[in-house]
């Protein structure tokens, strides 16, 4: 694979990583950006750890993964993002009976590890498909991991305007957009 093969093949698979970084800005609107930061972070290095386990545990455990990746994405983004929607719309309906809105949860370290393992399964496919085409592993999935980190640093600075600007309804967008994810990969 050439380089430019490999680089749209990690900006394929870090759409979701994108959206998820979108998601959490909207969501953890009030969270130090130390925090926010690591999104990337995570993101990055569960892409390129997931091809990796692909690539060397592929013909063992690939079919159990794939059979059942889309379930556990949805079951995983659906519950971070139905939660988002019920938070946001309680903030909208606090406001409009002149309430203090409820406080916002943290963006923990769980969350990061649970929403980057949820965006990198897809990943793990890759990496068979990495294996069988004789690729240079390493220089390939630190190119996938980069791809993906830089994607979201552009995610975490468009979610950050963007939730400035919708204000509340950032944080259900947010939380659908989650759930989108989680269905598409149900029905992939």
């Amino acid at each position: 694979m050439s380089l430019l093969e490999i680089v749209v093949l990690g900006l394929a698979l870090s759409a979701d990583a994108f959206s998820v970084t979108i998601s959490n800005t909207f969501a953890y609107r009030n969270e130090r950006i130390s925090r926010l930061a690591l999104m990337p972070v995570f993101f990055g290095v569960f892409q390129a750890l997931m091809p990796v386990a692909g690539y060397y545990l592929g013909g063992v455990a690939a079919d159990f993964i794939e059979s059942y990746a889309g379930i556990v994405t949805l079951v995983i983004l659906g519950i971070i993002g139905g939660n988002m929607v019920r938070e946001g719309v309680s903030s909208i309906r606090a406001c409009r009976n002149c309430e203090p809105a409820p406080t916002k949860g943290r963006l923990t370290l769980w969350i990061l590890f649970v929403q980057a393992i949820a965006t990198a399964i897809d990943a793990f496919a890759v990496g068979v498909s990495l294996r069988a085409q004789a690729v240079d592993l390493v220089f390939s999935v630190c190119t996938i991991g980069l791809t993906t980190a830089i994607c979201c640093v552009i995610a975490l600075a468009l979610g950050r305007k963007l939730g400035t600007i919708l204000g509340d309804r950032a944080e259900i967008l947010g939380g659908c957009v989650l759930i989108g994810i989680g269905i598409k990969a149900l029905l992939a």
